[in-house]
């Protein structure tokens, strides 16, 4: 069974051309999946001000037309504000956790929640939106889960909005996952990041994969550690995190944001020299 430990860190391009010397190849297609806040951009105070650098933007689109790479973004986010955020024709998108997939020639494998449970939903984005969205938090809602952010809330207030806002998620039935100042509410069903991301990989690959492509991950959230965690002894994933005492399912930790540019430049080095 897979298991959570400390993991070597990467702190730079060398460290990646040291460590992972061998691992890619011309002759092997690559599965390159990528979360994207925190990952391909900094975090920001809200989700509208991210920021993808130029060379990260031409990274990815050198990588998505690559014919031996297959690229596909993985975000908590919604499926359309990630597509409208990367603009990247072609590539698979994966929004809401997974719950919506988007394959690049439009073709869509979304997980259909009980109608019960969309009930529920409904009635949260009411509750906290009614009741918590004040002080600087606020509701956002991606129609099959949501993210209460108090990133702005004072910080005297910030453990009473969020203990309140993880009581209304649960009263009714729905995960409430940590995220980076935030409150994730996800569905009560057997569906996340990973299970996304094996069923991305079978529809492009077919049921034999694993003897088929290499395959990279990154993120940088806990609910990214559910593709971490299934992929772990069939791809390379990379964890971002500061924190040099962070276990993860993850097989590498990236010392921060900045260094998945690195390994964008890696792979790019590889496939094109």
């Amino acid at each position: 069974m897979p298991e959570k430990r400390v993991v070597p860190v990467i702190s730079s391009l060398t460290d990646l051309e040291s460590k992972l010397s061998g691992y890619l190849n011309t002759d092997t297609p690559l599965a390159l999946l990528l979360d994207y806040d925190g990952t391909l951009v900094a975090l920001a105070d809200n989700p509208g001000s991210t920021i993808l650098t130029a060379n990260m933007k031409s990274l990815l689109n050198r990588l998505a037309a690559h014919p031996q790479i297959f690229l596909a973004i993985i975000s908590g986010r919604g499926l359309r504000n990630v597509q409208s955020c990367l603009a990247i024709q072609g590539i698979t998108y994966a929004g809401n956790h997974g719950l919506e997939i988007e394959s690049g020639d439009g073709t869509r494998h979304d997980y259909e929640l009980p109608v019960e449970i969309q009930k529920h939903y409904t009635a949260i984005v009411r509750e906290l939106t009614e009741k918590l969205q004040r002080n600087g938090a606020w509701v956002e809602d991606k129609k099959l889960s949501l993210t209460y952010h108090y990133r702005d809330t004072p910080p005297a207030l910030v453990e009473e909005l969020k203990n309140a806002a993880r009581h209304i998620i649960e009263s009714h039935g729905f995960r409430a996952n940590q995220a980076h100042m935030a409150v994730e509410a996800k569905p009560p069903v057997n569906w996340n990041k990973g299970e996304a991301a094996l069923l991305i990989l079978k529809n492009q690959f077919g049921i034999n994969w694993t003897q088929k492509i290499k395959v990279i991950f990154a993120g940088d959230d806990t609910t990214d550690e559910d593709a971490m965690r299934l992929l772990q002894g069939s791809g390379i994933s990379f964890r971002v995190s500061a924190d040099p005492d962070l276990e993860t399912y993850a097989d590498f930790r990236l010392a921060r944001q900045s260094v998945v540019e690195d390994l964008l430049t890696w792979i790019n080095n590889v496939y094109t020299n």
